[in-house]
C-alpha cells in the first residue's frame, strides 16, 4: 500500500491520480489516519500552501510524530512542502519545521533575482526548469540529466550537509531542488504535474527499495 499523507492540503488527490497511474497493480491510498499512514509499505508527503499552515495542519493532525516515525523507515517521498518540511526551519513566518535533516529553508533575494544578460525574474519561481542530477540515484532511473521539471515555490532548501543535495536547478542562481539520503527522496519540483520524466520518477518510487 502507498500512502499519501493528508494534512489538510497539498496537491494530495494530483499525486494519488499519478501514483495509481504508473501503479495500477498497487493500492493508493489518501488517509490522515495514523494507523494506516504507519501500516503503509511507502508513504509520500506533498504539500502545496505556506509553511506555517503546513506545521499548523501537521501539529493539529496529530500527524507530525507520525511523518517523523515513518520518514525514519520506509520508502519516502516529500514533494515541495513536503520536502522543505523535513528541515529544521524555514524563514517563511519563520516557522520551526520537523527538522528531521539539518539545514533551512529560504526565500529567494529579490536583489539577486537577475540574469547575467540582465533579466529580471519573477518570485515565485513558476514552471519548466531543467534539473540537473547531482549524484546517481534509482529515482533518476530512465530520466535524462537536464530534464525538465514543474516549479511553483517562493522558498528553497539550503541543507547543512552538500552530501543531501541530488539535484540543482538554476534560478538564476543554483539551488538544491532534489534531496536524498537512505529512504529518504524529495523534491521542490513537482513530479505530479511535470508529465513523462515526473510520471518516470514516480514508477522509479513505487519500485524503489529504499536504499541509494
Amino acid at each position: 500500500m502507498i500512502v499519501v499523507i493528508d494534512y489538510g492540503m497539498g496537491n494530495l488527490r494530483s499525486v494519488a491520480k499519478a501514483l495509481a497511474h504508473v501503479a495500477p497493480d498497487r493500492e493508493v491510498v489518501v488517509s490522515a489516519d495514523a494507523a494506516t499512514i504507519g501500516a503503509a509499505e511507502r508513504v509520500v508527503l506533498p504539500g502545496q500552501s505556506a509553511m506555517p499552515d503546513c506545521m499548523q495542519g501537521l501539529r493539529a493532525s496529530g500527524l507530525a510524530g507520525v511523518v517523523s516515525e515513518v520518514v525514519r523507515e520506509r520508502p519516502f517521498l516529500g514533494i515541495c512542502l513536503g520536502l522543505q518540511v523535513l528541515f529544521d526551519a524555514s524563514e517563511e513566518g519563520p516557522t520551526a519545521c520537523l527538522g528531521l535533516l539539518r539545514g533551512r529553508v529560504v526565500r529567494f533575494r529579490d536583489q539577486a533575482m537577475v540574469t547575467p544578460a540582465g533579466v529580471r525574474l519573477k518570485v515565485p519561481h513558476m514552471g519548466w526548469n531543467r534539473v540537473h542530477q547531482a549524484q546517481p540515484h534509482p529515482l533518476w532511473a530512465g530520466i535524462d540529466d537536464g530534464e525538465r521539471f514543474y516549479f511553483a515555490h517562493s522558498y528553497y532548501p539550503v541543507p547543512d550537509d552538500p552530501a543531501l543535495t541530488a539535484a540543482i536547478v538554476d534560478y538564476p542562481a543554483p539551488f538544491t531542488c532534489a534531496i536524498a539520503r537512505a529512504n529518504i527522496f524529495a523534491t521542490q519540483f513537482h513530479p505530479e504535474k511535470s508529465q513523462r520524466a515526473g510520471l518516470k520518477l514516480l514508477a522509479n518510487f513505487v519500485s524503489w527499495n529504499g536504499r541509494s
